[in-house]
């Protein structure tokens, strides 16, 4: 839009201004004035940008949180409810209804989680990440 500008304004600057040096000085800064807004508002998107980088604790800690749950959910169903099992069993008591996961979902998101990892470890092998 301000390109659309720059023509007219020039053309007036002929009635308005007698100084030729003057002039063309003018001329010029009316048609950098585009470029020098352009430039300001690149500027101002990267320090957006740098600052997006940055991130915070949600967009951080969501991957541990995963790889706890799949983790708990592991060890509950691996480890811990049999052995509590074992032991309701041996002392003679009645099993109650124990809750039981989907292992195929959990280690569907678990081996992508573990996937995701191992490109993780290999970015920071290389030092392209932090």
């Amino acid at each position: 839009m301000l390109d659309k500008l720059i023509g007219p304004v020039t053309g007036l600057l002929d009635k308005f201004v007698e100084d030729k040096d003057q002039k063309n000085a003018l001329a010029h800064e009316i048609a950098t004035m585009a470029e020098k807004q352009a430039h300001a508002v690149a500027l101002a998107q990267i320090e957006v940008n740098k600052l997006e980088a940055q991130g915070n604790w949600f967009q951080s800690s969501w991957r541990p949180l995963v790889g706890w749950v799949c983790a708990i959910s592991f060890g509950w169903h691996f480890f811990f409810q049999p052995l509590l099992i074992f032991i309701l069993t041996y002392v003679g008591q009645e099993i109650p209804e124990l809750p039981d996961f989907d292992m195929s979902s959990l280690l569907t998101v678990l081996g992508g989680l573990l996937g995701l990892g191992s490109l993780r470890s290999f970015e920071k092998y290389k030092g392209v990440s932090k």
